[in-house]
């Protein structure tokens, strides 16, 4: 069983990294206190392999017993645990800023006890588990996708990449853009289906009404740019942290052109081997 402690400076980023880490299957617990990790060991050992992964953060908010971490994780190590400490940094200027940011006051700040010492008596505690940390990782200049690769080039294992989660969704302007939509596109220009009489009662799913709407040049050179474009996009996205992508396509009605349209880009992203989902959100309406 392998337990991954999370700890470091307060405002470097530890419950962002625990966020993460679920991401990657690693069942979490914020601010355990220390003396219960060895009880909680013993509990997670008696599942039989339903918590494989624990992630468990704990900083100096566990005063009491926070000193004791170190013998602790000793003690993990005596009952056949795989424990491995991740500790997160940042600078003092980062800090500051931080917690000015979030209006959150430092656990070790108090009247008279200004940040900037709070932040150094911290580290002071800190040190000598730094000291011991398998990895450190310093958030000063990450973005959160930043961190969540560097996270994934540590913890994910081999063969498991971070990926974006793709839906894509056919509408119909009639009934209102979907909320959830991170790109829109207006399918409306494209000839309609709907005027010719054997394909109105069909929809973008069945095959002549796909054909017709693929007949027209204007509707593949339209894919052909949309294409281009996400393909642009998806890489910097990923960059920046955003972990799902809602691409609405629509029509009038939401029946045949958009259907079309959003069933064939579907199924360019899986035929690339991306994580993609086709919704029709009015198909039936």
């Amino acid at each position: 069983m392998e337990f991954l402690i999370i700890t470091g400076l307060s405002g470097a980023g530890k419950s962002r990294a625990a966020d993460v880490l679920e991401d990657l299957d690693y069942y979490c617990v914020d601010n355990l206190p220390v003396k219960l990790m060895p009880r909680f060991a013993e509990l997670c050992l008696d599942t039989q392999g339903r918590y494989e992964k624990v992630a468990l953060v704990t900083d100096v908010r566990e005063r009491e017993s926070f000193g004791e971490l170190l013998s602790t994780i000793d003690e993990l190590k005596k009952m056949d645990c795989t424990v491995r400490i991740l500790y997160m940094d940042a600078d003092l200027r980062t800090l500051v800023r931080r917690y000015k940011e979030s209006r959150r006051p430092h656990p070790l700040a108090g009247p008279g006890y200004p940040i900037e010492k709070a932040i150094a008596r911290e580290e002071e505690l800190l040190a000598p588990i730094k000291e011991r940390a398998d990895y450190v990782v310093n958030s000063t200049n990450l973005t959160l996708g930043m961190l969540q690769n560097r996270l994934y080039q540590l913890f994910a294992g081999e063969g498991k990449k971070r990926e974006l989660n793709i839906t894509v969704m056919s509408f119909g302007f009639k009934h209102g853009i979907p909320l959830e939509a991170d790109l829109v596109f207006d399918a409306r220009f494209l000839p309609n289906p709907y005027y010719v009489d054997e394909l109105r009662p069909l929809c973008g799913l069945d095959r002549p009404v796909a054909e017709f709407v693929f007949s027209y040049q204007q509707t593949r050179t339209f894919m052909e740019k949309i294409q281009d474009l996400i393909d642009y996009l998806l890489p910097l996205y990923l960059e920046e942290g955003k972990l799902g992508l809602t691409i609405a396509i629509g029509c009038t009605g939401g029946h045949h052109r958009s259907v079309a349209i959003a069933a064939a880009l579907n199924a360019y992203f899986c035929a690339k081997g991306l994580s993609s989902t086709n919704i029709n959100r009015d198909v039936e309406k």
